[in-house]
């Protein structure tokens, strides 16, 4: 884990940051509780997530879920039926993937992805898929650590920072195309990395029969380990040289 008062930098200071809102109430999904944990604050973790929720995994590209209050409105949600982190009051859906945030004077985002309504939120909230469509919010990463608080003004900045496909098999075979020769990853590593839950890993020898096999064969299930290191996949979301630079052309990974 990284410092979550680590220094501010330089480059992130100097970028065009423009208003965009503010924070309207924060949440955490602590594993085993029903429902996310409404706070007032929570600590944010550079590379990380925020402190005591679930989803916080160094590998993940969906550390916390920002959702807006006009879904809300517009569907009449009751409270946290979309098991967001964050409410903010202006449109995510307008947010591309590879724009920062800044939550109040530390806190800065990357905006990975839109995030797919699945299953488990219609269990949990009846009805809900149906009604939201594609609208559930977006997914970031922590790029600098710090506390976030209900209230917090809320700034965006456009980046160098690339886009990452909102289609989860164009990100599987991003990652799996990234494993350097001569490493491995597991599939539940694949799953974290790609920013799928696990039982997705069924499908992964069809997807990933996509590939050359020496590029594939770089990915096995649990029960079939390969000799060699294991990538830990830091370059895949490598913030430096990126943060500051000139935004390019939105497009995505795959």
């Amino acid at each position: 884990m990284h410092n979550p008062t680590q220094a501010a930098s330089p480059d992130m200071n100097a970028l065009p940051w423009s208003p965009a809102g503010q924070v309207l109430a924060l949440y955490q999904r602590v594993a085993k509780e029903p429902a996310p944990r409404r706070v007032t604050q929570v600590q944010a973790v550079a590379h990380y997530g925020l402190v005591g929720d679930k989803h916080a995994l160094p590998h993940s590209p969906r550390q916390l879920l920002l959702a807006d209050v006009a879904t809300y409105q517009d569907f009449r949600l009751p409270e946290a039926a979309l098991r967001e982190n964050m409410l903010i009051d202006f449109s995510a859906a307008d947010l591309a993937s590879g724009t920062l945030l800044r939550i109040g004077a530390e806190v800065v985002l990357w905006i990975t992805f839109h995030c797919e309504p699945c299953s488990l939120l219609e269990r949990r909230c009846p009805g809900t898929l149906k009604a939201i469509g594609q609208r559930r919010g977006v997914l970031a990463r922590v790029v600098r650590g710090g506390v976030v608080q209900q209230g917090d003004a809320i700034c965006t900045a456009a980046s160098g920072m690339h886009a990452i496909s909102g289609d989860w098999q164009a990100r599987v075979l991003w990652v799996a195309q990234s494993v350097p020769a001569g490493q491995h990853i597991s599939y539940r590593l694949l799953a974290e990395m790609a920013g799928v839950a696990s039982g997705y890993c069924r499908a992964f020898p069809k997807v990933l029969a996509r590939l050359a096999p020496e590029v594939a064969s770089r990915v096995h299930s649990a029960a079939s380990a390969q000799p060699g290191p294991t990538w830990n996949g830091a370059e895949l979301f490598d913030t430096s040289g990126h943060i500051g630079a000139a935004a390019p052309a939105s497009h995505s990974r795959t």
